[in-house]
């Protein structure tokens, strides 16, 4: 069971009108919270495809092997 599963069988057990409405303004700071957190994951992973994309460039530049650093090059230039 996944967290938003189990997240939504708990709201579903929650009376509507506790705290005044409590309840539903929190519902909505959750679902804020979850998709802040779906962005800051891909973010984190587009930022790991960038680490790696500088390790390709950085390895073969301190060999001085140009025809890797272009295949890196061409690489990156196609994923945008």
């Amino acid at each position: 069971m996944d967290l938003s599963t189990k997240a939504e069988q708990l709201r579903e057990k929650l009376p509507t009108t506790l705290a005044g409405g409590r309840v539903a303004e929190l519902t909505a700071r959750v679902e804020q919270l979850e998709a802040d957190l779906a962005e800051l994951r891909r973010h984190q992973l587009r930022m790991a495809e960038l680490a790696d994309i500088v390790t390709e460039l950085l390895v073969p530049m301190a060999s001085r092997d140009d025809a890797a650093v272009a295949a890196a090059l061409e690489k990156f230039q196609a994923g945008l």
